[in-house]
């Protein structure tokens, strides 16, 4: 038998097990247990983030022999054929090469018609916002009024490019970006379940990678295993995905915060020769910054950055070298403002060197009051010395000056 690989061997198969979507789960088995099913939705969001999954699931628990019902038995010959993509009465369609009118004139055509098997006749369409402005127009009566066995379910990652008129005959569904911590503990209980031994590290390394995408997480962790075998650490997971330039951002930090210049620009010409974009790379140390700054003032900087474990210990440690928050704010200003340069001139990297210099230079400012009380301190003491401090006289005006002049001539 050939292998399956994760990211279609984990597929959800009950909506409570699409990992992050906890309202669209809600709703979707609510309405059908209210038999309250709408006959167009659309499902967008970014990739990977469980659409075509929840779709494959709402076709099932339509047709199920037990249904419909909100959990599929996944064993009637409607739900195994549909897992197959061998339904009869199941279509799933892309968008992106069936996208002309006459595709479209045929989907109205056979729609008429009533299910040869099933309870209903369930068209995916996947990429949906690739379909023509006449296909779309096309769709739109159909839609107003679709035969009572039809139910239309659109996917897309650009829900902007669908006309308002489609829009507004479907009921959407947002599916949110995963969150790294559920991204992690899915891939935890994964990885417990196929035998393979992981940091926890390493899994965060991953979900960082995968940007809340969870089946680019599930491909990630199908590399590494292919790499790593059945026992996967940090330092491989930074190898293989390439994210060795993580280190390089520290380093960076840390020389920026002891106020080396020349360590700072060693590590600058290492990147370079490493041949990473340096703009990127900019863009990369301005979000490190940002990072340093929420663990600064955060309580609970796990909630609110992509630090691993390891990463957000380094940076506590780094951050015992910062007097204060305000001088973490300029350096994320200063960075900022670099980054920008970078992008106007021709010489990117002579401007990235320039502003590590600028920031390894700052230090931090005196407080207005703490000018205030030195002041008074000083005058105290020269009170008790015994010597008066002349007054304060303002400037002669300038006309006084020319007449005194006149005069004297």
């Amino acid at each position: 038998m050939s292998y399956v690989v994760l990211a279609r061997k984990w597929r959800p198969e009950h909506f409570e097990e699409v990992v992050g979507q906890g309202h669209v789960a809600r709703t979707l088995k609510n309405s059908i247990e209210q038999d309250r099913v709408a006959h167009a939705y659309l499902f967008t969001g970014a990739r990977g983030v469980g659409k075509t999954s929840t779709a494959r699931i709402l076709a099932k628990a339509l047709n199920c022999k037990e249904g419909p019902t909100a959990t599929p038995c996944y064993k009637c010959v409607s739900c195994t054929e549909i897992s197959k993509g061998q339904s009869v009465d199941v279509f799933e369609i892309d968008g992106a090469s069936n996208r002309g009118i006459n595709e479209i004139r045929e989907l109205r055509e056979g729609v008429r018609y009533a299910p040869s098997r099933d309870r209903k006749k369930v068209y995916i369409i996947d990429e949906v916002h690739m379909l023509t402005t006449e296909a779309f127009n096309a769709l739109l009566k159909t839609l107003e009024e679709p035969p009572p066995h039809a139910v239309f379910i659109f996917a897309t990652t650009e829900p902007q490019k669908i006309p308002v008129t489609i829009l507004s005959r479907c009921q959407r569904f947002d599916f949110k970006r995963i969150t790294q911590r559920d991204i992690v503990e899915h891939l935890e209980h994964l990885c417990k379940h196929e035998q393979i031994t992981a940091d926890r590290a390493a899994l965060q390394l991953i979900a960082r990678q995968a940007a809340g995408g969870m089946r680019d997480a599930l491909s990630l962790l199908d590399q590494i295993i292919s790499f790593a075998g059945n026992t996967i650490r940090e330092e491989q997971i930074a190898e293989i995905l390439g994210v060795a330039n993580r280190r390089h951002l520290f380093e960076l930090s840390e020389a920026v915060l002891t106020h080396d210049p020349e360590r700072a620009l060693l590590v600058l010409d290492d990147v370079n020769r490493f041949g990473y974009d340096m703009q990127q790379f900019a863009s990369e140390l301005v979000n490190h910054f940002r990072d340093l700054v929420v663990t600064a003032v955060v309580k609970n900087p796990e909630d609110v950055t992509n630090l691993t474990e390891s990463e957000l210990i380094l940076a506590r440690t780094q951050l015992q070298h910062v007097q204060s928050p305000e001088l973490l704010h300029r350096y994320f200003s200063v960075m900022v403002d670099g980054a920008q340069d970078m992008h106007r001139s021709p010489y990117p990297k002579l401007i990235f060197e320039m502003t590590l210099v600028r920031m390894a230079a700052l230090e931090p400012l005196t407080s207005l009051d703490l000018i205030v009380e030195k002041l008074r301190t000083l005058e105290t003491e020269l009170e008790h010395a015994g010597v008066t401090p002349e007054p304060y006289l303002p400037p002669t005006p300038l006309e006084n000056v020319i007449e005194n002049v006149i005069e004297n001539v």
